[in-house]
């Protein structure tokens, strides 16, 4: 790294050698104070040592930040196709399977409550209840049929 050396600006030099040219003195002095002033300005706006250690650090700094960021926003998107991803998938899935439970014969619903799909699933008419009559023979009911062969299985 170079390192610049400032050299004050000399008035008094300055104003001898626009004398020697033949400018007059007032306007040698004049001209050597806005000068001053010039250089003094632009030497306020140089950068020191310390100015650039810290301007060092604050680009670190916004550096690290702009990381965790990054990062937190890398996560967040992740998260959040990770969480559609399930949704989709648990949206994509059938139902459930639904299996009624047929009342059983002696328990079929009566009056206003009668169901007749529940009836018809029992009995296989929307009217009657008991066994139904399939090609003109009578089907006893599973409750029916065990304690017909269970009073054979007895005697």
């Amino acid at each position: 790294m170079s390192h610049a050396t400032v050299v004050p600006f000399d008035t008094l030099a300055f104003v001898k050698k626009l004398e020697t040219a033949g400018m007059p003195s007032a306007q040698t002095e004049a001209l050597s104070g806005v000068l001053q002033k010039v250089e003094e300005s632009r030497l306020q706006e140089l950068a020191t040592k310390g100015d650039i250690m810290e301007m060092k650090k604050d680009l670190e700094s916004a550096k690290v930040k702009r990381i965790k960021w990054t990062a937190g926003m890398f996560a967040a998107q992740t998260a959040l196709i990770i969480g559609a991803m399930f949704a989709v998938m648990k949206m994509n899935q059938p139902p459930a399977p639904v299996y009624p439970i047929p009342p059983r014969p002696g328990n079929a619903p009566t009056g206003p409550a009668l169901n007749t799909s529940a009836l018809m699933a029992v009995t296989g008419h929307p009217t009657r209840s008991g066994p139904t009559l399939n090609n003109k023979k009578e089907v006893p009911d599973e409750t029916s049929r065990t304690q017909t062969d269970e009073s054979h299985i007895n005697n």
